[in-house]
């Protein structure tokens, strides 16, 4: 039977790789990565790694996937693994955590295929690390989201909002209202990582690999 990997490549520093996910990638006969037309951290990540690695690019449209596209994604990685070999899909940060790895799991269940997830080190952790910001202590509730919604935030202890360079002047101004304060954290474990708790230095910022960290800790994190 046929095997796939979910494999997570963490925030992409390649040092923070776990020893499982390269060992999948290194025996794999056939590599899957989300195709952007551009560059992509995962390859990145894995880079040294892929000497004569066969490797398939899905497309995605961007903003625009339909169920289709994931049901194509799914066929293409049934097909292009050999019988009795194995493939890894790779994605950046967590293969569970708002990962398009998710829909395509859903396609491929009902498929003569083995699926096993490899955990990677999503992004807010990785941020909060690099920030020594405590995202969470005995007894206290962490929102993670991925879109700025009050309603989820606002009973939270610590929240993490991934992709901030929509509307980060809200984001801002609700999270002081509600008491909490901010971190922001630009590409955390890269070279041009940059993290900051200047207000204005966030809202001077517009990068899609971003994240703010809020939390109601008496005292802060520094």
């Amino acid at each position: 039977m046929r095997k796939i990997y979910f494999t997570g490549t963490g925030p992409g520093d390649p040092e923070l790789l776990t020893r499982k996910a390269v060992r999948v990638i290194k025996e794999a006969d056939v590599l899957f990565v989300p195709g952007n037309k551009g560059k992509n951290m995962a390859m990145d990540t894995i880079e040294e790694f892929l000497e004569g690695k066969r490797t398939v690019r899905l497309e995605f449209p961007m903003g625009s996937v339909t169920n289709e596209d994931y049901k194509k994604a799914a066929q293409v990685i049934l097909e292009d693994i050999p019988e009795g070999g194995s493939g890894v899909f790779v994605t950046i940060g967590d293969p569970m955590i708002y990962s398009t790895a998710i829909y395509i799991m859903e396609r491929l269940k009902e498929m003569d295929i083995q699926m096993e997830v490899v955990p990677g080190i999503p992004s807010f952790v990785a941020a909060a690390g690099r920030a020594l910001v405590p995202l969470a202590t005995k007894g206290e509730v962490i929102c993670i989201c991925d879109e700025f919604r009050e309603s989820a935030i606002e009973k939270a202890d610590t929240v993490a909002i991934l992709k901030t360079s929509g509307n980060k002047e809200e984001v801002l101004d609700f999270l002081k209202r509600q008491s909490f304060q901010a971190t922001y954290a630009r590409k955390a474990t890269l070279e041009d990582e940059f993290i900051t708790w200047d207000r204005e230095e966030m809202l001077g910022e517009d990068e899609y690999m971003s994240i703010i960290i809020g939390n109601r800790r008496e005292g802060g994190w520094r």
